[in-house]
């Protein structure tokens, strides 16, 4: 049925319009085009346009240029971030990882960064990375005479470790010299490897060529760091210490924010008794230090010992538990803190203290830590792990625990049996030692008395480094 608007039919059933056969040949083309990208999509052939945009990668010279900006602010090692010297040299690396000059760098840092740690075993660890570091460069560029230097420089500090014995000690010291006769055969002109030849000849005992050597570096490069570090250490160990502290200052004047430099010249102002310069000194690390972020105890520790030697011993206990307060686990500041007791002749307090450090203590058997949580200092007590006995600053935490040990002993609590073992194992270990061995037999000799007659008072002690006689 059909009806009739406006004098038109309408039909229900419209007449459909020819094929057009270009039409058909273009959709085919679509469709074939749309396979081919969506193909090429999957196989990575084509980027795809809903990607987000690729961002520039940053090229390793920036890495390296933020990495010598962090080490002349003296950031070495952050452990909170990489945001410091040796988290941007390692970042260049992960761009350029053939990089043998970026690698040498590395491991430069590294052993310099070893110095502001605490502990024996974190001091190894970090050398440990940097001679790792050092061994890649060296194999990237076997013939780089800096990157040898750097390597011989590496093995040098490893071969100071106290954790080592003396067979790695003397293997790490071959090694160091055959690097760096390596690095001077490679470049004779290169103050670098001039300067880290001499301090492994100084390591060596061969004193005169370590001075001619050191000497000619910084003729070489007297704007450079490392030659100026190296000399001032040769001058030391000569005992000629103001010409030490001044090369150690010509060292910090080329880079003014490494503090374990001023470290330096506050010890050998100490050595020379100037105690007011040499605590500018070392309140000038603690200051950059704090500046830096940085909770490293031992400038603390040096104020501490400077105040000891001039007899001001409560000034000096409160230095020494800032520095506890930075790593209540830290056993060797147990051990400096409880020295000072010592020479405070404040025994009773000595005696937990240096017991933590020799013997260990849990976190229920540590006094002191619980007694700085009663005065705010800590926030709760912690475990320490004993000192391992290897090397004499350790011997003389086990001589004055032991002294501590004689000198409190009672037939009640028979503290001279464990005072006795202490220093039988300081004969074993260090039976060549003529002072400490005195030590040891003063500390048996005042145990002997006091089982013979338990009245008799402790016979004096001098213990080497201290300013006075202190009692055992």
């Amino acid at each position: 049925m059909s009806q009739i608007q406006d004098g038109k039919t309408f039909n229900l059933h419209p007449a459909r319009s020819k094929s057009n056969p270009y039409r058909v040949v273009l959709l085919v083309f679509i469709i074939l085009g749309g396979l081919w990208l969506l193909l090429s999509v999957r196989r990575g052939q084509v980027e795809s346009p809903f990607n987000p945009t690729p961002t520039p990668t940053r090229s390793p010279q920036s890495y390296i240029m933020a990495a010598e900006a962090y080490f002349a602010s003296g950031k070495l090692d952050d452990p909170a971030s990489d945001q410091d010297a040796i988290g941007a040299y390692q970042q260049a690396l992960i761009v350029d990882p053939t990089n043998a000059q970026v690698w040498a760098e590395l491991a430069r840092i590294q052993a310099y960064s070893s110095s502001t740690l605490s502990t024996d075993q974190e001091r190894l660890n970090r050398l440990q990375e940097a001679l790792a570091s050092a061994e890649q460069a060296v194999k990237l560029a076997p013939d780089d005479s800096t990157v040898s230097a750097i390597d011989a420089f590496v093995l040098d500090w490893n071969a100071s470790s106290n954790l080592i014995s003396s067979e790695e000690r003397e293997a790490y010291l071959a090694q160091a010299e055959t690097a760096a006769n390596r690095a001077y055969l490679l470049d004779p002109q290169n103050a670098l490897a001039l300067a880290f030849y001499a301090e492994v000849l100084l390591d060596q005992q061969k004193w005169d060529q370590a001075r001619q050597y050191a000497t000619q570096a910084v003729e070489l490069a007297p704007d450079s760091m490392d030659a100026h570090r190296v000399l001032a250490t040769v001058l030391e160990s000569w005992g000629y210490y103001r010409d030490a502290i001044d090369e150690y200052i010509q060292a910090s004047q080329i880079t003014p924010n490494l503090t374990f430099l001023y470290l330096r010249v506050g010890l050998g102002y100490r050595q020379l008794q100037v105690f007011n310069t040499a605590l500018e000194y070392f309140e000038k690390a603690a200051t950059i230090n704090q500046q830096l972020g940085i909770q490293d105890p031992y400038p603390y520790i040096a104020i501490a010992k400077t105040y000891a030697q001039q007899g001001e011993f409560f000034i000096a206990s409160r230095n020494a538990e800032k520095a506890l307060s930075f790593d209540p686990a830290n056993a060797d500041t147990y051990g400096q803190l409880g020295m000072i007791y010592v020479q405070a002749r404040n025994y009773e307090t000595a005696l937990p203290t240096l017991r933590c450090a020799v013997d260990g203590c849990t976190a229920e058997e540590n006094e002191t830590a619980k007694l700085f949580v009663e005065n705010g200092i800590l926030n709760e007590s912690t475990a320490v792990e004993p000192l391992p006995l290897t090397n004499l600053n350790v011997a003389y935490y086990y001589v004055r625990y032991g002294s501590v040990l004689a000198y409190l002993s009672s037939p009640e609590n028979d503290y001279c049996s464990h005072s006795y073992e202490l220093m039988t194992q300081l004969r074993l270990t260090y039976p060549d030692d003529p002072v400490l061995m005195q030590n040891v037999a003063d500390n048996e000799a005042t145990c002997q008395s006091l089982m013979e007659t338990p009245s008799t008072t402790a016979t004096p002690i001098q213990i080497p480094g201290a300013t006075s006689t202190v009692m055992p």
